[in-house]
């Protein structure tokens, strides 16, 4: 099955806890906000995240203090 995610950025405050935790599907934008950067996505929702990843996927939303980071089965664009 497939994966997507996204950040919500309205409520991401900039923690940095989905780069720890997924530095290869997270990263920070120019304002300061995470983002999903994993092949290209630009936090779009639309590129599967690999089955290799997605137990850092979860730690990353599960450490999220806002739970600003969104997964589907289905991609969000």
């Amino acid at each position: 099955m497939a994966t997507y995610a996204v950040v919500d950025k309205s409520e991401c405050i900039a923690c940095g806890s989905c780069g720890t935790s997924a530095p290869e599907i997270f990263e920070f934008d120019d304002e300061g906000l995470a983002e999903v950067i994993y092949s290209g996505d630009n936090n779009r929702g639309v590129t599967d995240i690999p089955e290799n990843l997605r137990e850092d996927l979860q730690e990353a939303v599960e450490s999220c203090p806002t739970e600003c980071i969104k997964v589907d089965d289905k991609a969000f664009a």
